[in-house]
């Protein structure tokens, strides 16, 4: 890691343009946040800002070393650096960011073998939610999920690709959410927003998007039936099958 290969979380980070007149050494890039309320927690307000902007980030197609600047970001939030620092370790033992002696606190890559461990927790996770819903779901709900891809017939999939990732991802979250189990929900979430942060980019990989269509039409179609077993088979075999994409082809994570 070297100060060629690392940038610090900013505008530049988020597309913007750097601020003009800074030299070489100071290539600090800032981006713009708006001050906390204070009549919340600011250590609870700096955390979720924190984190939407890291997951914001498609941190999977730069390989560039992202860099938090404590001080630069309690400034902006318009608070002292305490809540920001007590932010940044939590998001540390979430596995969000690592904190390097005497250089700072980055943003954390998952390397491909941590990848595919959380997406097989993920099916282990997921799987069970389908064979829930089967179970206990409204019908109105599963109906839902079908309405999600409405804009995707008739060869549209390809044409609105950034939009089809965001619903891809929605409807995997709402698999978890109607399961109605609030422990497998709290237990999902954490791990959901690594997975987020990777589907982003895997989904335009090969011919994922067309397969992903293809099976999200075969899980609703199976959940709708409650068939159980078919339902719980096809989730977990989906989501596997994004392990063995990034087994095979994600050489970037290494």
């Amino acid at each position: 890691m070297n100060a060629d290969t690392t940038k610090v979380l900013s505008e530049k980070a988020l597309g913007e343009k750097p601020v003009a007149g800074r030299n070489a050494d100071s290539d600090v890039h800032r981006f713009t946040i708006e001050p906390i309320d204070t009549s919340f927690s600011f250590k609870n307000k700096a955390y979720a800002a924190l984190k939407n902007v890291i997951v914001s980030m498609d941190i999977y197609r730069n390989r560039s070393d992202i860099r938090l600047d404590e001080r630069q970001l309690a400034q902006d939030f318009g608070i002292s650096r305490t809540p920001v620092r007590e932010a940044m370790a939590q998001l540390e033992r979430e596995g969000f960011v690592r904190s390097v002696p005497r250089r700072g606190v980055y943003v954390v890559r998952k390397t491909k073998k941590e990848v595919i461990e959380l997406i097989t927790a993920w099916a282990a996770l997921e799987s069970m939610a389908a064979r829930l819903i089967t179970e206990r779901a409204e019908p109105g709900d599963i109906t839902s999920l079908r309405k999600m891809f409405a804009t995707f017939e008739d060869g549209q999939l390809r044409a609105h690709l950034d939009e089809y990732s965001e619903v891809n991802i929605e409807f995997h979250q709402s698999i978890i959410r109607m399961s109605g189990n609030s422990v497998l929900i709290d237990l999902a979430e954490n791990l959901f927003t690594h997975m987020r942060m990777i589907r982003r980019k895997t989904i335009a990989e090969k011919d994922r998007v067309d397969r992903s269509i293809r099976d999200h039409m075969n899980i609703i179609e199976a959940l709708e039936a409650r068939d159980t077993a078919r339902a719980e088979t096809l989730v977990r075999d989906h989501a596997l099958g994004l392990a063995d994409h990034v087994a095979k082809y994600a050489d970037y994570l290494d």
